[in-house]
């Protein structure tokens, strides 16, 4: 099934505002709990335009499955060190991160 246009709309203005930033310059927003990673094999504007529908039900799938949550201390911490670039998209309050061979954008 294809996206409506209205669903459509919202990925093209999403791609637009996704960008990489340093894991570093995320830490703000680390601490406050509002990073999600989106696995790899998951499309970062797919997963931030079901963020902004509300779609719960898949959500709830997809952290089931671990292709969607939290970063945990031990990324964050190796993502820090490394000083990791990642592709970013805001739906606040939340800031949707993937690692840059990711799929998407």
């Amino acid at each position: 099934m294809a996206p409506s246009p209205n669903a459509q709309e919202l990925k093209q203005k999403l791609n637009l505002e996704t960008s990489q930033i340093g894991w570093r310059d995320l830490q703000t927003y680390y601490a406050r709990g509002h990073v999600v990673r989106v696995a790899a094999e998951l499309d970062l504007l797919d997963v931030a335009a079901e963020l902004a529908a509300d779609n719960k039900p898949l959500f709830e799938q997809w952290m089931t499955a671990g292709q969607v949550g939290d970063v945990a201390p031990e990324l964050a911490r190796a993502w820090y060190d490394s000083d990791t670039e990642l592709w970013a998209v805001v739906i606040a309050p939340w800031v949707l991160v993937q690692e840059p061979d990711a799929k998407s954008h």
